[in-house]
């Protein structure tokens, strides 16, 4: 019997879920991570026990029986860390992440949205339907909704769990979805995948595990062959057309509306909570799911309408008729494409400057000239250095690959991430969009107040 679960990388957002919802059934909850951060030590006030070296010597006394630990690990740790290697040598139960989520699909009925992008702001979005209508949902989301304060909801009586689905190193390989949506197939994760090709096949896969008697709900006009089981229902979505679509699309003001056309009855009036649009095909996605797990039309308008948003997924941390800025987790070519898209269509005419940090050496050297092309869609780019996460430096790959494929004439920047800050406080723009997976966003309360300073009010 589970007593006692350690988690080795206790603080990444997916892993931090998962140990919320081991506190709430009352176990001894423990684990390393390399740094502290809110998330850690929110955890260690919610009772986890938690440290920052990789000793097995500070493993607890409770999480050091083989018989009674359930060892919980990310893939983004290397293989011949010391705890894991400790855990390994002496016969624990250990499960990745992913694992663990997969064994809760089988248990619930799992509401699970993957895709390249997309997924974390469309399953939150599901979530925050089903957790404010009387269906009700526990969820596991990969950012922390503004709405709750917390990846992790819990509604102990409701048969559905909500997951984000993670492709990386193929995890959602281990869920089993009652009903899922794909937001997304644009390549990504080459240093795992190898190929184009292997990873559409990696999503093939993943459309064959929907449990039969579930759904699949795939975006319009994805390079994807799906393979679903006998007995699911497959369905397409879309801002213009597929089975559930927008109809009437209003945008002005700063506000979008438009109506939900659906195979399960239409719903007029939808009002977008955060409204760029990129969320009309998020909302779309995440009202299908709601829809299916039998979320009512006037608890669909209410909770698209309620809907604030998630942390770093256009997240204004300044927003005034003058000036605005936002932090917004975009890290793949295509995520920035959409996310500078919206602006411009939230700002038309404005001066954008964009502050990006490239995330992995791999996705740098794989995808240097889509950045560029991507970035060269503002009006001015600082790029920072490359922030390497789990990989080393590769000879040869740096930020100026992307600066020096901007389109001619584009004004460019090179900053080191700690003088972002001085750079905004003497820059020109209108809206500031700080880009990207990696440790920019440690500075964005300062850059914040500094923008807020200049626009004339207090953050």
């Amino acid at each position: 019997m589970t007593r006692a679960v350690y988690f080795v990388g206790i603080g990444g957002i997916g892993m931090s879920a998962i140990a919320r919802y081991y506190l709430q059934r009352g176990l001894v909850v423990a684990g390393y991570d390399r740094t502290p951060s809110d998330l850690t030590r929110e955890l260690e006030h919610e009772g986890a026990l938690v440290h920052y070296t990789d000793d097995p010597a500070l493993i607890p006394a409770p999480c050091r029986h083989a018989d009674t630990t359930l060892v919980v690990y990310t893939p983004a740790v290397p293989a011949d860390h010391a705890e894991l290697t400790y855990f390994r040598d002496n016969g624990f139960d250990i499960q990745k992440r992913a694992q663990v989520l997969g064994t809760l699909t089988r248990q619930m009925q799992g509401l699970c949205v993957a895709g390249t992008h997309g997924k974390t702001t469309t399953s939150s979005m599901a979530a925050h339907l089903l957790h404010q209508s009387h269906v009700g949902c526990n969820a596991f989301l990969g950012g922390i909704t503004k709405n709750y304060g917390t990846n992790y909801l819990l509604s102990p009586d409701s048969p559905y769990v909500v997951i984000e689905a993670d492709e990386f190193d193929r995890s959602f390989h281990h869920l089993t979805p009652w009903a899922t949506v794909i937001t997304a197939t644009d390549p990504d994760h080459l240093d795992i995948y190898g190929t184009r090709e292997a990873y559409l096949e990696s999503f093939r896969h993943y459309t064959s595990l929907v449990r039969p008697g579930g759904s699949l709900i795939v975006h319009t006009g994805l390079a994807l062959k799906p393979s679903p089981a006998t007995g699911v229902t497959t369905y397409t979505y879309g801002r213009d057309h597929g089975d559930f679509h927008a109809a009437n699309i209003r945008m002005g003001g700063g506000e979008i509306s438009f109506d939900l056309v659906s195979p399960l009855g239409d719903v007029a009036g939808i009002h977008l909570g955060v409204p760029v649009s990129v969320n009309i095909d998020n909302g779309i996605g995440a009202m299908a799911l709601a829809q299916i797990a039998g979320v009512g039309a006037d608890e669909l308008r209410a909770g698209m309408a309620s809907f604030t948003g998630v942390e770093r997924r256009f997240d204004f941390r300044v927003r005034t008729p003058r000036m605005a800025y936002l932090s917004d987790y975009a890290h793949h070519p295509e995520e920035l494409r959409s996310c500078i898209t919206s602006i411009r269509q939230v700002y038309p005419g404005q001066h954008l400057l964009g502050v990006f940090q490239p995330h992995l050496y791999t996705r740098t050297r794989d995808f240097y000239r889509e950045f560029a092309d991507a970035l060269s869609l503002l009006d001015e780019v600082v790029l920072t250095e490359i922030y390497p996460a789990r990989e080393e430096p590769i000879e040869g790959v740096t930020s100026q690959l992307i600066l020096d494929h901007l389109r001619p004439g584009m004004p460019r920047h090179l900053v080191c991430k700690a003088d972002v800050p001085a750079f905004v406080a003497q820059a020109t723009f209108d809206v500031l969009l700080t880009l990207g997976a990696g440790d920019l966003e440690d500075y964005s309360a300062e850059i914040a107040a500094i923008v807020a300073r200049r626009a004339g009010i207090t953050v």
